[in-house]
């Protein structure tokens, strides 16, 4: 998906310069995109908008935009779905959305769509935005400033409905957003809401619902967003950005047992949750100031607060049991992740005096993460309060030569990391262990580098090596000691995940055609994988990675005015050494690797008419080394939408699985294959009517 004719200034404002290319603020830089060894997409505001009436949430519409991202379950719990086999970064105009102690897995689901106007994505392990961008970085860019004096915004009314368009299977949203601007000065704000019904699949029947993380359907999502910001000169703009986005259960519904080996898929029944509703809550304020004429360069500057509270459905379950408190087997709890981060960026960026076309790039970030979970029904704490910190400094040159035929760029990232964990004793199902804690610290330089080169005007060849970390889940090692006597300053499963990602690619931009193809080698010595146990909760187990993959992207318009065709194609092979005896012995599960897929699209746009069909083929993929039942046989899926534009603002209708295709989900048919209560078949057809009006 080839990126648009629009440029974003590293402040976030749409500018429109005659350039072809455009400016990827996630990128931490004012050159276009393809001055940069790297492979981006970015999805505008106009594609963003029709998918996410399809899919309902920006996970689902990237899941179904681009092949290389991993295929989702319809859950609000993120955990699984990958890009490039790794774990991406989300951000809100480059403020970090994961909580790295605790993954509670709902990073992508921190601010309602509404308020996006376009996604950035970056592919392959890279540190550009610090820690947890081992699979890229997907960056969404919020609702810009007004341009012209006086009142604009937009309004969005929605109705959604199962295929029998019963009841229980209807939601809908309301959205609207106002903006002003007089001088100098503007400001902005909006508010959402939506409630979704019970999901059904293409039997007709309703879709399981989560015994223990929780649901999209049968929730209701309220989200505010504001913005003020003030030109302090033509080239200074400082702003202050805020934004809360709340998630809860309505707690109509309780799960009902599948069976795998009958091939039954879990569903759901009217019922009472038990015990506090499962919850999502992020609130966030950054404060930015950039001038981009400061000594003949760009500088900028922002700070930020994010707090997030996620509330889980409980249960009875047996990680949960203690027989000091009730008899095993009838304690009811239920967990609560808490966190909060305090940061700030900066970053000036300037031509090199002396040097033709060399451009540097200097700068500083620090992040403070403090995160918590608890059980909170018995008031246990199941992860300590544990502390983050993470400085680094950080440098890049790009460099063009013989009059941009060739294009250096490279850099390095310093990263001192340090995590303060408590004592604390581990929950009776681990043995109640008293662990000692520690002030584990990590220092590492992160490299980078790739050249450009570009020996026809449309057709750019790059190569690149970069360097990305994370740490690996502290919440889920820490709550799973079971040994005596462990000291965390020396415990080796809190030792960083350093990935990184050697990539070769080739973009074409002649004529009708845009194409772009990139092979990639992804590699960790002491990675990461998640396994899921009976109880549906993850452990990570520490081994070595190695990925390589294949992204294949064409679009063409056709000699039929109006009409584009598209085709995708990831391809991923992922393994993993289960023994440690330095043999990748066995691939990678679907919980850490997404199937190879083609995707096939047809837009068509004449005057205020459009429409659009994609197709997803998700391919059949035996994992070696494996578990035979968590084989994958292959699914394919329709999505269509249509629009046309009135006299006051544009309706449209989009359908979800065209064809009303059963099937089990890609996530739960690979993994846990004795687990019943997650045997999840997919939504079936789904529609979805969308007014919507700016002005």
């Amino acid at each position: 998906m080839p990126a648009g004719a629009e440029t974003l200034s590293a402040g976030g404002d749409i500018a429109a310069p005659p350039a072809d290319d455009i400016v990827v603020s996630a990128a931490r830089t004012v050159l276009p995109a393809s001055a940069l060894p790297l492979t981006v997409d970015v999805v505008g505001q106009e594609e963003l908008f029709r998918q996410i009436a399809i899919s309902g949430s920006v996970v689902d519409a990237l899941s179904a935009m681009l092949p290389a991202f991993s295929p989702t379950q319809d859950k609000i719990n993120g955990s699984g779905v990958k890009l490039r086999g790794r774990t991406p970064l989300y951000t809100i105009d480059g403020v970090p959305q994961s909580t790295p102690i605790r993954n509670d897995a709902r990073d992508g689901y921190t601010i309602d769509p509404f308020f996006i106007d376009r996604i950035e994505v970056i592919y392959g392990s890279n540190a550009l935005q610090g820690i947890g961008a081992t699979g890229g970085v997907v960056n969404q860019v919020t609702v810009k400033a007004p341009a012209q004096d006086g009142i604009s915004g937009r309004a969005m009314l929605q109705g959604n409905a199962g295929d029998d368009v019963s009841g229980s299977s209807m939601g809908g949203k309301a959205g609207g957003l106002l903006s002003y601007r007089s001088g100098a000065f503007d400001v902005t704000g909006g508010v959402a809401f939506e409630r979704r019904g019970v999901f059904l699949d293409g039997d007709g029947k309703r879709i399981g619902i989560d015994p223990n993380n929780s649901e999209l359907q049968d929730t209701d999502t309220l989200s505010f967003f504001g913005r003020a910001g003030v030109d302090l000169s033509p080239s200074t703009r400082f702003e202050v950005l805020a934004s809360r986005y709340k998630i809860e259960s309505n707690g109509h519904y309780v799960g009902v047992n599948g069976n795998r080996t009958l091939g039954i898929p879990a569903s759901s029944q009217r019922g009472e949750t038990p015990g506090t509703p499962a919850s999502g809550l992020t609130q966030l304020v950054s404060a930015s100031l950039v001038d981009k004429d400061l000594g003949g360069g760009t500088f900028s500057l922002m700070g930020f607060y994010n707090r997030t509270r996620n509330i889980f459905s409980g249960g009875i379950l047996a990680t949960f049991q203690d027989a000091r408190i009730a008899p095993v087997g009838t304690l009811f709890d239920q967990s609560q992740n808490k966190s909060r981060k305090l940061g700030a960026k900066i970053n000036y960026e300037r031509k090199i005096p002396g040097i033709p076309d060399l451009t540097g790039t200097v700068g500083f970030d620090a992040l403070f993460d403090r995160t918590a979970q608890s059980l909170i029904q018995t008031r246990r704490s199941w992860v300590p309060q544990t502390d983050f910190r993470s400085l680094a400094p950080f440098g890049q040159l790009n460099w063009g030569l013989f009059h941009g035929l060739v294009r250096l760029a490279g850099g390095m990232r310093y990263e001192n990391v340090q995590l303060d964990v408590p004592d604390y004793t581990t929950l009776a199902t681990s043995g109640s262990r008293a662990v000692t804690g520690g002030k584990p610290s990590f220092h590492r330089a992160l490299w980078n580098g790739g050249v450009v080169l570009e020996p026809l005007h449309g057709i750019r060849v790059y190569g690149s090596y970069a360097e990305g970390f994370t740490i690996a889940d502290i919440g889920r090692v820490l709550r799973g000691i079971s040994q005596a006597n462990v000291r965390i300053d020396s415990f080796l499963n809190l030792t960083p995940v350093i990935s990184n990602n050697r990539e070769v690619g080739v973009e074409i931009k002649r004529g009708p055609i845009e194409a772009s193809t990139s092979y990639y080698w992804s590699s960790s010595d002491f990675g990461e994988v998640l396994v899921r146990g009976a109880d549906g909760f993850y452990s990570t187990t520490r081994q070595p990675i190695s990925l390589q993959g294949l992204d294949i992207d064409v679009t063409t318009q056709t000699p039929v005015k109006g009409l584009k065709l598209g085709i995708g194609y990831n391809h991923i092979i992922g393994r993993t050494d289960t023994n440690s005896d330095g043999r990748l012995d066995a691939d990678l599960d679907g919980g850490n690797i997404s199937p190879d897929r083609v995707n096939l699209t047809a837009d068509y746009k004449s005057g205020p008419f459009t429409a659009q069909l994609r197709g997803r083929f998700y391919l059949s993929r035996e994992f070696v080394g494996q578990p035979v039942a968590n084989n994958f046989a292959g699914y394919a899926l329709l999505d269509a939408s249509v629009g046309y534009q009135l006299p006051v603002g544009q309706v449209s209708l989009s359908v979800q699985n065209v064809t009303n295709a059963d099937y089990i989900t890609y996530l739960t048919d690979t993994q846990g294959p004795a687990d019943n209560a997650r045997f999840y078949s997919g939504r079936g057809r789904n529609f979805t009517l969308t007014w919507a009006y700016r002005f």
